[in-house]
């Protein structure tokens, strides 16, 4: 779009307008319109002040003079500019702090950058100090022209927070100038007000919005402000209207591109509009146009819009080289904020790189991709822990907060849990994650219809926060209301479509309704999204197993266990797949390894009597009778009204009473029997006859515990 005035393009940001911005290489013809500014020529200032006889364009196109020098930086967070080579190695001037802006005096004067000095001899300039002398030239306050010094009065007042100092300095300086620039300036303080009106209808009653894509940018953010969505698409376009340009330009000024932020623009806009797959599209887009754009990548990976697949297909698109040094860093950052679910070791590898080269070990998003790989993996105490590290020096961060929230619920911290739900709700009434804590609260405490209420409120605030979704959701579960579960299942699943949990959810859900072919369905569909989930692998493995396709359910509840045990949880998920496991072997009449799993429950977690009644039932089908029978024991000693373990110890009993002896046996060494009298077994047929078992035939028993078949099976040793 072209226009009389020097407004910055599409692939510029609004830095190349700021009032403390260098610009290098511009064209010197268009100095020549800056009359009222002071006649510039070659980029130093001849006449100033005295020559401000009407002002109508801006003087930033050249070397502005309100560039600042800096002097002395050993009191400054960031350096000085530096020159390589003869070129400026930054356009930036120095933090934005008052000391950074102004150094430790009062603003009466400015320290800038040497503009005197041509290109042609900082480029023939090798002296060092030579550098270091130009460096020290000081451009007083009144060598800048009046327009200049109303920039400059207004920008400060802007960055301290005076907005009536900026309004009515920004209107003084845009009734001067009309120029575009200076409008956006002033609908910038509009904006910083919460104004958005004004700030529109000062860029549409003089039309700015065709003649700058600054001003339609903002204009577009003022009505997405005011929830005019549609009126906001409108201004910036459905689509990106310089997708079809070179995407060869690149930024030289060191901020994000107005295109990106556009493309960033549109996506919240399809998020306010619910339509989740155009968001995608336009955040991807917006971070593949500038990869400065991280705000673009934080939607994507936090609003759960990529699956772990797409995830990695963009960071390998993005122009990382575009960020000159800071490409390494940038670049693993960026990784270790992925799915925590796959390549593990790639991202392991970047946050090493990030704490030991860079440094970065106590920076708050090094520390969210360790605490979002600790949860991931269920190592719920060191996740807690480093939680609460982050959280003693930022107590209110958003991004670690739900995590936060998600392991004191699995601790049942409730009183923690209280203090941090009021603390919230007195700082942040109108935060989702507010009434996410006071949700998860009363979900702890039991009170499921207070916390259905809560996890509600939340998801109203923020309809794209998932946590509040899917604990809305769980909390129909806990009252076993199966179909209202799977509507809110199904929501949370067409908002978060790179997430597989809904899906994982929902497969749960029909299982429980015993639908195992929509269970299968939507299990297979969260495992295209995520392979290597220990919890999906082992419902994968139920359905088979109720199916009676042992072997698939072995496959896949194998690979949860082998999953778990990598991950070395403490979830008490792996107990269960542990134990599923287990009687998947029994059915395939592995005993041993069945054995194996039973053993290792019970060594690991509180005692319990359906695992030992498994585990008797199986040292029967071995003839390990004596170790059957002290099992049974064990089972009834827990829960006396176990059934199957009453049953099955009195199976037990009639086996051993019918079993000869082996000779090596120590009760037939120690009392030197050889053989039973016929009389005997008579005898003790005769008085368990008597006794009401004379149905029972222990040949036949034996023969069908030896095939894995009983009819003491049931649900007290099913899976879970």
């Amino acid at each position: 779009m072209s226009s009389s005035h020097d407004t910055p393009s599409h692939v510029q940001s609004t830095l190349a307008i700021s009032p403390l911005f260098q610009r290098t290489g511009a064209n010197n013809d268009d100095n020549a319109r800056n009359n009222g500014a002071g006649n510039f020529t070659g980029g130093n200032i001849v006449g100033g002040r005295n020559n401000t006889s009407h002002i109508t364009q801006t003087p930033h196109q050249d070397r502005s003079p309100l560039v600042q020098k800096i002097r002395d930086v050993s009191h400054l967070a960031t350096p000085a500019i530096m020159r390589h080579n003869g070129t400026a190695g930054s356009s930036l001037l120095t933090s934005m702090t008052k000391n950074g802006l102004f150094g430790p005096a009062l603003p009466s004067t400015l320290r800038k950058t040497s503009t005197s000095t041509e290109t042609a001899e900082l480029n023939s300039s090798t002296n060092d100090n030579d550098l270091d002398h130009a460096s020290d030239e000081v451009l007083d306050v009144s060598e800048l022209s009046s327009v200049e010094k109303l920039r400059l009065w207004r920008h400060d007042a802007l960055m301290q927070h005076h907005y009536k100092t900026a309004e009515h300095i920004g209107d003084i300086i845009y009734s001067m100038t009309k120029d575009p620039n200076d409008a956006f300036w002033l609908a910038q303080v509009y904006y910083n007000q919460g104004s958005y009106i004004r700030a529109v209808e000062l860029i549409f009653s003089d039309q700015l919005d065709s003649e700058s894509i600054m001003c339609r940018y903002l204009a577009a953010l003022c009505l997405f402000k005011l929830n005019k969505h549609e009126e906001a698409i409108d201004i910036i376009g459905d689509t990106n209207p310089f997708q079809t340009e070179p995407t060869a330009l690149g930024n030289t000024d060191g901020g994000v591109k107005l295109e990106s932020s556009m493309c960033l623009l549109r996506g919240r806009i399809y998020i306010a509009l619910s339509n989740m797959d155009r968001a995608k599209e336009c955040f991807k887009e917006a971070v593949q146009v500038d990869v400065k754009n991280y705000e673009a990548f934080d939607y994507l990976l936090s609003k759960h819009l990529l699956t772990t697949a797409e995830q990695w297909d963009l960071v390998r698109t993005l122009q990382f080289n575009d960020l000159d040094d800071n490409e390494e860093m940038i670049r693993c950052l960026y990784i270790s904020r992925l799915s925590k679910y796959q390549r593990q070791t790639e991202i392991e590898t970047a946050s090493k790189v990030l704490t030991e080269k860079y440094y970065l070990k106590e920076n708050r998003t090094v520390l969210l991709a360790e605490i979002e790989l600790l949860n991931n993996q269920s190592k719920f105490t060191q996740c807690m822990k480093l939680c609460e590290q982050v959280l003693e020096a930022d107590e209110y961060n958003i991004e670690v907060l739900p995590i936060y929230i998600q392991c004191l619920h699995s601790f049942g911290a409730k009183n923690k849990l209280f203090l941090l739900s009021h603390k919230l709700a007195e700082n942040f009434p109108k935060s989702p994650v507010t009434w996410f804590a006071v949700a998860t609260y009363y979900l702890c405490m039991g009170k499921i219809s207070e916390a259905r209420k809560y996890f509600s409120r939340s998801s109203i605030m923020d309809p794209s926060f998932g946590f509040s979704w899917l604990g809305f959701a769980h909390t129909y579960v806990a009252e076993g209301e199966h179909e209202q579960a799977l509507s809110a299942y199904s929501t949370a699943a067409r908002f978060f479509p790179g997430t597989h949990l809904p899906y994982l959810y929902l497969g749960m859900q029909y299982n429980k309704m015993d639908d195992l072919s929509l269970a299968e369905e939507y299990f297979m569909m969260a495992y295209d999204m995520c392979p290597t989930d220990p919890l999906l692998l082992n419902e994968l493995g139920v359905v088979y197993f109720k199916r009676q396709n042992y072997i698939k359910a072995k496959k896949y509840m194998k690979r949860a266990h082998d999953a778990i045990k990598n991950m070395k949880s403490e979830s008490k998920a792996w107990i269960s797949i542990v134990i599923n496991l287990g009687h998947t072997y029994r059915k395939l009449g592995e005993d041993e390894r069945a054995v194996k799993c039973f053993k290792t429950v019970l060594e690991s977690s509180k005692p319990n009597a359906t695992i030992w009644c498994s585990l008797g039932f199986l040292y029967l089908r071995m003839k390990k009778i004596e170790k059957s029978v002290d099992s049974f024991h064990k089972a009834l000693a827990l829960d006396q009204g176990n059934q199957a373990a009453n049953k099955l110890l009195k199976t037990a009993l009639e086996i051993n009473a019918h079993m000869l002896l082996d000779e090596d046996h120590p009760m037939m060494i120690s009392s030197n029997i050889r053989t039973i009298p016929a009389s005997s077994i008579f005898n003790n047929d005769k008085k368990r006859t008597a006794l009401g078992v004379n149905t029972f035939d222990p040949v036949t028993e034996a023969k069908r515990l030896k095939q894995g078949i009983s009819d003491h099976e049931g649900d007290s040793m099913d899976i879970e």
